[in-house]
């Protein structure tokens, strides 16, 4: 960064670094002691929506790397859209394999690099619930956390159950806090986009 960009108070882009998604797994653990949600085995990788052959074809050398796993049952990775128009790869695993999810999420994520598509990746997200007590009925709130590519940086996003966009703000915090030790959280909570009705939340 030259004396002109401090002087205008302009930041280096934050270069991606998606070994930030190895993290997850340690900080399952801490999100699971300190406040009760467990990995659901879902994540998914959000990018802009991205036409033609070149596309296909990493979509077609995505579904082949995951579909080597031996350790894998049903589909490898599952291209959806949502309704804003965005497109996502989501990966299911049983929900004690989250470090083999998270190798899924990073594969994805380095086969659209490498075949040029990096400046389409937005984030990465991998759910979580809240553990219940037996024989209390119902699932518990979900929550996921969220690897903004071009930041190098997670945020949790806590959808509240029911019809309406509504978030659980205090558990974000909570989660937040919680974290802080574990995760490059980012600190520009303009920047905790809501990512409504994602696949793998």
């Amino acid at each position: 960064m030259g004396l002109l960009d401090i002087l205008l108070g302009r930041t280096k882009p934050v270069t991606p670094d998606l070994d930030q998604l190895f993290a997850l797994p340690s900080a399952a653990v801490t999100l699971e002691a300190a406040a009760g949600f467990v990995p659901t085995g879902h994540g998914a990788v959000c990018f802009a929506t991205v036409e033609g052959g070149a596309f296909e074809q990493t979509h077609r050398e995505v579904q082949a790397l995951l579909d080597a796993d031996t350790e894998r049952t049903g589909d490898p990775v599952q291209l959806l859209r949502d309704d804003y128009g965005y497109s996502w790869l989501l990966s299911r695993r049983a929900p004690d394999q989250l470090p083999l999810l998270v190798n899924d999420l990073h594969a994805v994520n380095s086969a659209m690099e490498v075949n040029g598509f990096g400046p389409q990746l937005l984030c990465s997200l991998a759910g979580f619930e809240e553990q219940r007590p037996e024989g209390s009925g119902g699932g518990g709130r979900r929550l996921a956390l969220v690897y903004l590519y071009k930041r190098g940086s997670y945020y949790p996003f806590a959808p509240l159950p029911g019809s309406g966009q509504r978030r659980d703000n205090a558990l974000e915090l909570q989660v937040k806090a919680v974290l802080a030790n574990d995760l490059r959280i980012e600190p520009d909570l303009s920047r905790w986009f809501p990512v409504w009705g994602a696949p793998g939340l």
